[in-house]
């Protein structure tokens, strides 16, 4: 009887050596391609946990600050999937890049490697577009091209809206929209639209201290293969109104009536 015993207690020490989580990546790598300086690039890779017990990931640490992960934090059962998602702020690094994610869970590894690459390249240069990206392209269509700003003061902001729309097949995200004089900036009040959504660009100026009448070219880049850029006209008339009435109302600069 006592042998049994030993024998059974081997086993079960045996048993629960085996027990164990384990990664299963559907893939490590990922290449980007090529990335629109300004744009945030997101992958997700995905895994199972083929192993017989829960899998828990302790930590996910970036190769640079430029990278920000983000992980399923809860333990993932025996046969469950989670994930591993990459962020990489493409603004202001143009250039070929290489990262890596070191993945720390209660794995027998300890730890596992995920990598990606790509290309940045630079605000207002168009990307390599193949036929097929044509094909499957975001299509942005815009309810104006030109937009009257009034009378402003030198100085003086004011801010113009645009509704975007996606017709396309893909979703459409904006990567630039800019000006030559760099007196404007922008924003868009959802990062990707899906087909038949719409969106808000805002574009804020800033008028010159020179009185006289301006005309701005904005250019508006997106994943609208078929039409990378789209040009905007925004006008207006700079005037300097020094010991005339205030057109300042509550502390905020107001156009002209």
């Amino acid at each position: 009887m006592r042998v049994f015993a030993i024998l059974a207690a081997l086993l079960l020490t045996s048993a629960a050596a085996w027990a164990q989580p384990k990664f299963n990546f559907e893939k490590d790598n990922h290449d980007f391609g090529e990335i629109v300086e300004g744009k945030i690039a997101s992958y997700e890779y995905k895994f199972v946990n083929t192993g017989d017990q829960p899998l828990i990931i302790a930590n996910v640490q970036a190769s640079c600050g430029c990278t920000s992960p983000f992980w399923t934090k809860e333990p993932i059962l025996p046969g469950k999937t989670g994930i591993v998602k990459a962020s990489y702020n493409s603004n202001g690094r143009p250039g070929a890049f290489s990262k890596s994610l070191t993945v720390t869970a209660n794995v027998p590894e300890g730890n596992k490697q995920l990598t990606f690459r790509g290309n940045v390249i630079g605000k207002g240069q168009m990307p390599t577009v193949t036929e097929e990206m044509k094909k499957n392209s975001a299509t942005l269509a815009i309810d104006k091209t030109s937009v009257g700003l009034g009378k402003l003061e030198p100085g003086q902001t004011a801010v113009a809206r645009f509704t975007v729309t996606n017709k396309g097949k893909a979703p459409l995200e904006i990567y630039d929209a800019s000006s030559a004089s760099m007196t404007t900036t922008w924003a868009i009040s959802k990062p990707s639209l899906a087909t038949g959504e719409s969106g808000t660009l805002e574009i804020t100026y800033r008028a010159p201290s020179k009185p006289g009448k301006v005309t701005e070219t904005i250019t508006v880049s997106s994943t609208d293969y078929n039409n990378f850029f789209t040009k905007l006209t925004m006008t207006a008339e700079v005037k300097d109104v020094s010991g005339q009435s205030s057109v300042m109302k509550s502390g905020a600069a107001v156009p002209f009536k």
